[in-house]
């Protein structure tokens, strides 16, 4: 959500930017790299105002040529960065740093990954942390159509392993799926950007992998827990179509292109999904006792009520309009 934020500023920015007639109709690359720069100095940085910056970027300017420029690239490298991050976060980022966001440099990692792990069903630490607070109001707003009381332990940690399991795996993806809007469109290939060969290798093979199936994992060890029925698949599948609608939706902003209501609307509807199949899961979970049961019997012992989950579908529409809001 934080990068949607930050693209939702650059968008009003190109809006004022169009207003005092400042911005390249023609261009839309310039014009974004003019919001960036505005927002840039609109930010606080120590005792500077508005004046003190304006003086600044006009004494220094001049003295910025792309031979300079060029230059500083080649200094503040992908490694320089990350050195940086880890002396802010401390020794143990790196042990516990999202699985999903490879060092992507790091070929010989990167094919271990692949060859070992291919098809396992993983979260990192960030993910986990992202989820934490949907698991909280998940708990507090759901438990209750289970007749589960969340302000007792044993109601709460029974299942808990299996929920935040797959709420972490679901932030995971969609942490991807920021990150891949970020990606080329068109134009220069990666590679001519600047990246490696097996950087750009491992961009092509993580992105078509979440356009194509990116629930695979995490639907075979719910197929194995004995915990997946037909309609958990379809919200899966509800997921795959939101996120594709995001991309939609946020090139077209980016590109200043006009959007369909229609697409917003639907993606609105469709955006609790993960609220959806982490219900459907709870009623799987509460029928423990037949677990190893093939997937039929099992939906008809404890079945999902209808009623509920119609009622919480609108819920859920107008809770997501109000979050936007």
């Amino acid at each position: 959500m934080e990068e949607l934020r930050k693209l939702e500023q650059v968008q009003r920015t190109l809006k004022f930017m169009e207003s005092r007639a400042i911005s390249t109709s023609s261009d839309p690359d310039s014009n974004r790299f003019l919001a960036n720069l505005i927002l840039l100095l609109v930010q606080p940085c120590g005792e500077l105002d508005m004046d003190n910056k304006c003086t600044l970027v006009s004494t220094h300017m001049p003295k910025i040529s792309v031979a300079f420029l060029e230059e500083a690239s080649l200094l503040i490298t992908k490694e320089s960065i990350t050195e940086a991050e880890d002396e802010r976060n401390g020794p143990c980022q790196n042990v516990v740093d999202n699985s999903m966001q490879l060092d992507c440099e790091n070929e010989t990692y990167s094919g271990m990954l692949q060859t070992n792990f291919e098809g396992m069903a993983m979260v990192g630490l960030d993910a986990m942390q992202r989820a934490n607070s949907t698991l909280e109001d998940f708990c507090r707003s759901y438990f209750m159509f289970h007749g589960m009381d969340v302000n007792k332990p044993q109601s709460l940690f029974k299942h808990l392993p299996v929920l935040s399991f797959t709420e972490s795996f679901i932030y995971q993806l969609d942490s991807l799926n920021e990150k891949i809007l970020h990606l080329p469109t068109s134009g220069a290939s990666v590679s001519e950007r600047g990246c490696k060969d097996g950087h750009q290798r491992l961009i092509t093979q993580f992105t078509d992998t979440f356009k194509s199936d990116p629930f695979r994992p995490l639907v075979g060890l719910l197929e194995c827990l004995g915990i997946l029925i037909e309609r958990i698949r379809d919200e899966l599948k509800c997921g795959e179509e939101y996120w594709a609608l995001e991309r939609k939706l946020c090139h077209a902003l980016m590109s200043q292109e006009k959007i369909s209501v229609e697409d917003v609307i639907r993606a609105i509807h469709l955006k609790s999904f993960d609220y959806r199949i982490l219900n459907l899961l709870l009623y799987q979970l509460r029928g423990e006792k037949n677990h190893g049961l093939n997937c039929v019997f099992f939906e008809a012992v404890l079945k999902v009520n209808d009623l509920h989950m119609e009622f919480l579908s609108v819920s859920e529409f107008l809770v997501e309009v109000s979050d936007d809001l």
